[in-house]
């Protein structure tokens, strides 16, 4: 599954407010509260679950990347919110570097194929560093939006 899938571009968060990790990713799951994608009453419990996963192992994954996530049992499909921060934000990375991209992604419960698919596809797309400088040059969410999109139709 690949960012085009799952972003719309009112899941981008052009520039993050977030310095930290902790107030970034509950940046990304209050835009997703705030567009239905999450309900409300399950905010606090996905919070929860990603504060579990992210405490085992940052997931600050080096080149000024984050992709924080972790499955519930209270979705039904996979959710995302994308966010790019040009200050860069402490998140504890893997190389120590200040994170750019953070992707959250939210997977159901026993969906373990697609948890991994997932975050492969994410990493492998960001990993491209000329996607990066695309990523960062960008300005505004819709054209951050369809870099995701031409990109994710090349083979």
């Amino acid at each position: 599954m690949s960012l085009a899938d799952l972003l719309s571009a009112d899941q981008i968060i052009p520039e993050m407010q977030a310095t930290e990790r902790w107030p970034a990713i509950v940046e990304l799951i209050d835009l997703l509260v705030s567009l239905g994608q999450i309900k409300s009453a399950d905010r606090d419990s996905i919070l929860a679950a990603l504060k579990q996963r992210e405490e085992t192992m940052s997931t600050g994954i080096g080149f000024g990347i984050a992709i924080p996530h972790c499955s519930s049992d209270r979705l039904d499909q996979v959710v995302a919110a994308f966010g790019r921060s040009t200050k860069g934000i402490e998140f504890d990375a893997l190389d120590n570097a200040p994170v750019k991209f953070v992707v959250l992604f939210i997977v159901p419960k026993n969906q373990f194929q697609t948890h991994l698919r997932t975050l492969a596809s994410i990493a492998k797309f960001l990993n491209d560093r000329s996607v990066r400088d695309q990523l960062a040059a960008a300005n505004s969410k819709e054209e951050i939006l369809s870099i995701f999109q031409d990109r994710s139709q090349k083979p």
